[in-house]
């Protein structure tokens, strides 16, 4: 059934048209990508269909009694509002109805007959609109987004402290509580970390309502969507399939409409050489009936709807790493480092209800990167992956071990917030600080990185997150570098930028240590992949998906481990209070205990790991292989955790 219906809407910022006779249809259950090159108004289209903004002409029809609601980029509300009381504005009506219960709950209390029969035939009626729309499931689906989102722990803090980010995250939180019809997101994932993005696509999945989506994340589009709406020269294009159909579909029309376009090219060629011949004939013979046939062949041809040239290849940046000498065999090594912080925590009550709390980021961190190495760092947010860039890029000093770097480093940092020295500069200006060349030079490479004309003597202070990281890479670029240490580098790039990005680090000669929640880029680039969790750094060779497994494997087992240790006999409350009693010499001896048995418990997977590698020599059956693959990528799993429990009693 039809939910929505733009009919050839028109929208002018400035005098300047930026949608022209739009049409499109939004069904019930849609899961809609809109997409297209930067500029073509799909932020102005998700305003338009939420009413944020009114078309200048047309009309946008909804199905009665329906509800839309737009994510913001960055929402505002109240002066002195918690997240929590933000959070439950989704459920202004079934509080409203929460509120008449408790009423009607005191009424029921007065001794009068008649009015307590009232009351309640009154009371059951509002109890089954309560339960009908989720009353009672309100607190559980609030817990269930908030921890989702990552920010359970933001519940008690005023809004209007949080961060740009944390805002988002939050009226994200709300939209999706409030569930509408109509749900439009713009670049939901900017702000989530790995964890939250993998959240929010399941959540999408079983979406009740209609979703339409603006986003560079391809694994997101890919997972969500099942519909694709391609935004292009104030047309839209439907495309009935994920994101990467899209890809292979578009690609393909584009090519037959390229080769209808050479076919009509060669027959007008034909034509208008024809009609040319036929009037040199007729003026040479003065022969009227050839300037009739040679007329009447113009007017067929002007007749002819001319098919327009199809753009096969948009402009992309031009990147390309300059590096001169190569840095030694071991790029960066860390050594048992251990690193705390102060950060904004809960606190009392006070002007913005939160105070300054230390924090263990992570202790007895090891590390290594090897020269031409593609290291990926991947964690949720606040784990310190950007504070480890830190370490080696701005050598930020730890708490305690060593950072070192490598001989013949030199690096080129991108940070994640990455502040120019002095934003009144313009564009050019900016790049020149970085790269000393003429003025005609400079704007020559700045044209690379889509700054045409008097575009780069725009300030800085007024580029957009995507301008700003265009305007970074080009001054990375330009330099004598050998490693680079990338902090979110396709923020706020395009899906177009984002993919000249990835051949361009495809191609460097040099090492990489990137942290990125793009997992497109994580499985393109990175076959070494770090995970930050807990305070703890484990290296997964292999690239994201892969290192997701083996990492949600390792977990599985370690909660395995914990379970049989924690049922075996001498754990319990007994074994403690025995522990407690015996003093020093019993708490030795159950360590030299616990070391025997694990030694032993590691000989026998070893054992078992042995005999499995022969048997799978001998196996040819493909499925059989694959099985006794993963039971011995189990038993490396809990070997490994065995290891780490024998290094921490030797310590």
């Amino acid at each position: 059934m039809l939910l929505c219906a733009a009919d050839k809407i028109v929208k002018m910022w400035g005098g300047t048209p930026v949608i022209q006779q739009l049409s499109l249809e939004i069904h019930e259950g849609d899961r809609i990508g809109l997409v297209g090159p930067n500029g073509c108004g799909k932020t102005t289209v998700l305003k338009l269909l939420s009413g944020a903004e009114p078309p200048d002409s047309g009309a946008i029809h909804y199905k009665k009694g329906s509800q839309t609601a737009l994510l913001a980029q960055i929402p505002s509300f109240g002066h002195e509002e918690t997240v929590i009381e933000v959070l439950r504005q989704a459920f202004v009506e079934l509080l409203a109805i929460r509120d008449k219960m408790s009423d009607l709950e005191a009424k029921m209390a007065d001794p009068d007959s008649a009015v307590v029969e009232k009351t309640l035939k009154e009371y059951g009626v509002l109890q089954e609109s309560f339960s009908v729309n989720g009353g009672y499931e309100m607190d559980s689906n609030l817990a269930r987004v908030a921890d989702g989102l990552g920010i359970g722990y933001l519940l008690h803090v005023p809004f209007r402290s949080l961060s740009g980010g944390e805002r988002t995250k939050v009226g994200l939180g709300r939209i999706l509580l409030l569930g509408p019809d109509l749900l439009l997101l713009d670049e939901p994932t900017n702000h989530l970390d790995l964890k939250a993005v993998e959240w929010l696509e399941s959540y999408l999945q079983d979406y009740r309502g209609s979703v339409v989506i603006v986003s560079h994340d391809r694994y997101f589009l890919d997972r969500v969507v099942t519909k694709i709406y391609d935004l292009e020269g104030g047309t839209v294009d439907v495309y009935h399939g994920s994101y990467a159909y899209f890809v292979e579909e578009k690609e393909r029309r584009l090519l037959a409409e390229f080769a209808a376009y050479q076919e009509q090219q060669k027959k007008i060629a034909k034509m208008e050489e024809a009609i040319k011949r036929m009037r040199i004939w007729a003026a040479q013979a003065d022969n009227p009936y050839m300037f009739k046939r040679a007329a009447s062949m113009q007017k067929a041809l002007d007749r002819i709807e001319k098919l327009a040239r199809p753009v096969l290849e948009r402009k992309k940046m031009g990147l390309t790493f300059e590096m001169g000498d190569r840095s030694g065999k071991e790029v960066v090594v860390m050594e048992a480092v251990s690193k705390s912080y102060f950060a904004i925590g809960d606190g009392e009550a006070g002007e913005d209800n939160r105070k300054s709390v230390g924090r263990l980021l992570y202790k007895d961190v090891n590390l290594m990167v090897r020269f031409r190495e593609f290291v990926a760092i991947v964690g949720e947010n606040g784990s310190g992956k950007s504070t480890l860039l830190r370490m080696i890029a701005e050598r930020l000093e730890p708490d305690t071990g060593t950072v070192k770097i490598g001989s013949g480093v030199k690096i080129g940092y991108l940070a994640q917030h990455d502040l120019f020295p002095d934003e009144n500069k313009s564009i050019l200006e900016a790049f020149r600080d970085s790269v000393p060349v003429e003025e005609g030079e400079a704007r020559h490479k700045l044209a690379k990185f889509l700054f045409f004309g008097a575009a780069v003597f725009r300030k800085v202070m007024h580029l957009s997150g995507g301008e700003r990281m265009r305007l970074r890479l080009a001054q990375l670029m330009h330099q004598d570098l050998n490693v680079l240490v990338l902090d979110e580098p396709t923020n706020h790039l395009d899906i177009d930028s984002r993919e000249s990005l990835e051949d361009t680090l495809t191609a460097f000669p040099g090492t990489i240590i990137c942290v990125s929640h793009d997992r497109y880029l994580l499985n393109k680039l990175f076959p070494v992949t770090y995970w930050l969790e807990g305070g703890m750094l484990t290296r997964y060779e292999g690239r994201y998906d892969e290192a997701r497994r083996k990492h949600s494997e390792l977990n599985a087992v370690h909660s395995q481990v914990d379970r049989s240790m924690d049922a075996s006999p001498g754990n319990g409350t007994s074994a403690r209070s025995s522990k407690q009693k015996a003093g020093e010499t019993a708490g030795m001896e159950r360590s030299e205990r616990q070391l025997a048995k694990l030694e032993a418990d590691i000989a026998s997977i070893e054992s078992k790991i042995a005999v499995l590698d022969a048997a799978m020599m001998r196996e040819k059956q493909v499925e059989q292989l694959a099985s006794m693959h993963g039971e011995k990528l189990l038993l490396e799993a809990e070997r490994e955790l065995l290891y780490q429990r024998l290094a921490a009693i030797d310590s």
